[in-house]
């Protein structure tokens, strides 16, 4: 292996350790004076140990701990709390007030709602920051707001909202990592004025691509073939159907689909051959290396600067620089470099799924593949490009497994049939990707040359289809907890390295890695041996689930619902690795745990005396509040998601009168009684 430069690997492993600190222990200014003091510590003791030419370890530790400061001070930099003009310090929620915004961003519509990302300029004329989702009914605008865009609208700035049941998608979260902490909801009544705002670089790159789409549809490209190009070329992924895309993720091809660092490889392998006859100039390499590097960042730009393209640019802006200053250059030192200098940019992006698994990926191939491509290394010319492609596709399904899994809960059994196929495919897709959106653009792009890759497109996609419905090889609802992720990546690394030195130290981890994966697996089931009751949140339906261990038995009242494969039941019985699953009638009044439980539906009927603990109303039941509680004196009341709003509002008084808790499942999410 050529040379690594691990410090380099430390400074960017204490960055992410001082971000991830930051994130899960935040602190309040104190981390500025600290973060100056050890940056004049670092610098004084340079001055003293400059011509020294071994420096001394009290160096090293304060110039590492001072990585780990700048990781946790630019995450901290990110927060609302740390910036005084941000719209979350002066908005008021529910209020209504004049907000300045500029569209930064289109983002997929929902059925009812165009949706964009925005940054707030003014708040009632005075200047404020802040980035907010901004949804725009549909029914009320025609017209589709274009990049850097500025606004000026009437209406109120609220919060993201929270998952009202557990182990349910967090949306708030992912907003938070995108750097969005507010929502606003208008329609077009409410837009005073528009005007166009000062272009920007990433705005531009947004209208183009926005043009690019248009003259597409325009083409003879049918609807998924020509959403297929836009995704490939120019990180487009809005127009894909979802049934396609669920079999793409199914085949275990998503990646395809998202522009990321194998788009990029192909991109600069195209343009490497394109460029290659100026390496015969004097100074031909340095234009070749220059012009090759700007146009990746074009087409980084372009395609929305996803945190993947955006870690493969720069990884091969590294390396044309390492190549032109005749610098020795390394796989391994190139990714944590980029690493390094993203996380600086932008430490929320470490929070972000498709960054974590570009990294992954890339670093089991570069520190897998050399080992795995040996073990199948064959002089038939065939079968070793075939290797080198399957080897590739292992080390980089390897690497991101256990985060997969932790994700996404299914395996794709036959991901490397789909890549040894789809791969080389790819290649061709790409270049001819790329001249159809030229020659669209240009206005020329001729009917013979849309269908012959219509008829590509649509070959690819078969193949997909015939994969994904290969259902005996996709394992779904796996459970994986961040506990089993961190114990199998601890295994794999020690496994690694046992295999490139045997020696005693490194079997003794490794076992000491299978001791702790196994200990991890019955911690995650002694965890989940408890029992409880949960009341779900699902608007329009009543869902009671008793949970003993890995057993459930779901209580309902409707059964045209599938609700073992839907929301919000599916995703909780995967987070708590429940095996064995039943349903049953929703019982008027039944016991549990030494509590009587009542059911009160919209028949109204309640026992006339008796101790009860818990009145769960459901089906907006017409019921004298006060006489059930005087008679029955419970201890709690719960309206669930079946319920009309002016029922619960009229319920949540008389209880507050009554001095008796009352929760809304619909207000304060799912109810839990152990």
């Amino acid at each position: 292996m050529k040379f690594i430069n691990f410090t380099v690997v430390r400074f960017a492993i204490l960055l992410v350790l001082g971000i991830l600190a930051a994130h899960y222990f935040p602190i309040s200014y104190f981390l500025l004076k600290t973060l100056l003091f050890l940056f004049c510590l670092t610098s004084i003791l340079w001055l003293i140990s400059r011509n020294q030419l071994i420096q001394p370890v009290y160096f090293g530790i304060v110039t590492y701990l001072c990585f780990f400061a700048i990781g946790y001070f630019t995450y901290q930099l990110r927060l609302p709390h740390f910036q005084r003009n941000h719209f979350s310090h002066i908005a008021i929620d529910d209020t209504r007030e004049l907000i300045q915004i500029k569209v930064l961003q289109s983002l997929k519509p929902d059925r009812f709602n165009n949706k964009y990302f925005a940054q707030i300029q003014a708040l009632n004329g005075k200047p404020t920051t802040g980035k907010i989702l901004l949804n725009i009914s549909k029914d009320s605008l025609t017209k589709i707001l274009i990049s850097d865009e500025i606004l000026l609208v009437y209406g109120s700035i609220t919060g993201l909202p929270e998952p009202l049941n557990p182990h349910q998608f967090d949306y708030s979260k992912y907003m938070k990592s995108q750097g969005v902490y507010g929502q606003l909801r208008i329609s077009e009544k409410e837009i005073l004025q528009t005007i166009q705002g000062s272009k920007t670089i990433f705005g531009t790159a947004q209208n183009l691509r926005a043009q690019i789409v248009e003259k597409l549809k325009k083409s003879k490209l049918e609807t998924n073939e020509r959403a297929i190009v836009q995704a490939l070329i120019l990180g487009e992924k809005k127009d894909i159907d979802k049934n396609l895309y669920e079999e793409y993720a199914a085949a275990g091809a998503v990646h395809i689909l998202a522009v990321s660092g194998l788009h990029v490889a192909i991109l600069y392998a195209i343009l490497a051959f394109f460029f290659q006859p100026l390496k015969r100039w004097k100074y031909g390499i340095f234009l070749h290396s220059i012009l090759v590097v700007l146009l990746l960042w074009t087409f980084a730009v372009l395609s929305g600067l996803s945190p993947s393209v955006t870690r493969a640019v720069t990884m091969f802006s590294f390396f044309a620089f390492a190549q032109l200053s005749n610098r020795r250059s390394n796989g391994i030192n190139t990714l944590f470099l980029s690493l390094l200098t993203l996380l600086i940019i932008n430490p929320l992006w470490l929070f972000q799924v498709g960054f974590q698994l570009s990294y992954l990926a890339v670093f089991f191939i570069l520190w897998l593949h050399p080992i795995l491509y040996k073990i199948g290394y064959s002089k038939n010319l065939i079968i070793r490009k075939i290797w080198g492609y399957t080897s590739v596709t292992l080390c980089a399904q390897i690497g991101v497994l256990p985060l997969s899994l932790y994700y996404f809960h299914q395996f794709p059994g036959l991901f490397i049939i789909t890549n040894i196929v789809v791969l080389p495919f790819l290649t061709i897709l790409m270049c001819g990707g790329l001249l159809i959106v030229f020659l669209a653009v240009l206005d020329s792009l001729p009917g013979w040359l849309s269908e012959i890759y219509n008829t590509m497109i649509e070959t690819l996609n078969g193949f997909i289809h015939w994969i994904a419905i290969q259902e005996d090889f996709l394992f779904k609802e796996i459970h994986f907890s961040s506990l089993k992720v961190l114990a199998t990546y601890l295994l794999l690394s020690s496994l690694v390295l046992l295999v490139r030195k045997i020696n005693y130290f490194r079997f003794a981890a490794s076992l000491l890695s299978v001791s702790v994966l196994i200990a991890v697996f019955i911690y995650d089931e002694f965890k989940n041996s408890s029992s409880h009751l949960m009341i779900f949140h699902k608007s329009g339906n009543t869902l009671i689930g008793h949970t003993h261990g890995r057993k459930m038995t779901l209580f309902r009242n409707d059964f045209a619902l599938n609700a073992v494969d839907s929301y919000p039941i599916k995703s909780y019985r995967t987070a708590m690795n429940i095996k064995n699953y039943s349903e049953a009638n929703l019982p008027g009044i039944f016991r549990y745990e030494e509590k009587n439980i009542l059911v009160l539906d919209s028949l109204s009927v309640f026992p006339k005396q008796g101790k009860i603990h818990t009145v769960i109303l459901t089906k907006s039941p017409r019921v004298n509040l006060v006489r059930l509680i005087d008679s029955l004196k419970p201890n709690l009341i719960v309206a669930d998601g079946n319920n009309y709003y002016s029922y619960k509002k009229r319920w949540e008084k008389t209880c507050q009168i009554k001095k008796l808790p009352f929760f809304d499942t619909a207000e304060q999410g799912a109810f839990l009684i152990e």
